[in-house]
């Protein structure tokens, strides 16, 4: 069993609570010590009650899927013995009512883009995705849609250049 910590801090400092004019800003502070800005998303409670700058619950759980399957297709990748370059992802969850009507991040679509030094096949690559969402502890913990989509780049990059898969 591994256990994760994470202290969640918010001070009213005299905002009127009751009439629900207070900040939703707070400190994250992870177990090896980073402390983040939070705050309710701009989405949900208007300014100046919420901090755009802070990292929202929303965006925290859309980043922990995209960061989680990263970390596996980096190990399924190694473990394959094909090396990677370089990995981006435009992860983007959606919210809208649940199976109960109440708002939930019902669906997260990953998109990434990985550079191989060496690419391999289009089946290759698509399996060693599958492979890292099977992998993945966040994907394994919630009941949320999560959506790999591959596409394979169309151009095919000179040999001596790195070459790039888009999903």
């Amino acid at each position: 069993m591994h256990r994760y910590t994470a202290t969640i801090t918010w001070e009213r400092d005299g905002a009127d609570f009751i009439g629900l004019k207070y900040s939703r800003a707070h400190q994250w502070t992870l177990d090896g010590g980073l402390e983040l800005r939070a705050s309710a998303s701009p989405q949900h409670v208007r300014e100046p009650m919420s901090d755009p700058a802070g990292i929202d619950p929303e965006e925290a759980f859309v980043a922990a899927l995209s960061s989680c399957h990263l970390l596996s297709f980096l190990y399924v990748a190694a473990k394959r013995g094909h090396t990677i370059q370089r990995y981006v992802d435009d992860a983007e969850g959606v919210m809208s009512p649940n199976e109960q009507g109440r708002l939930a991040i019902t669906r997260v679509l990953l998109r990434p883009r990985v550079t191989y030094a060496s690419a391999p096949d289009v089946a290759t690559d698509a399996a060693m995705h599958h492979e890292a969402h099977d992998a993945c502890y966040i994907a394994n913990s919630v009941r949320t849609e999560v959506v790999v989509e591959p596409s394979f780049a169309a151009d095919v990059p000179e040999e001596t250049s790195p070459t790039t898969i888009q999903r």
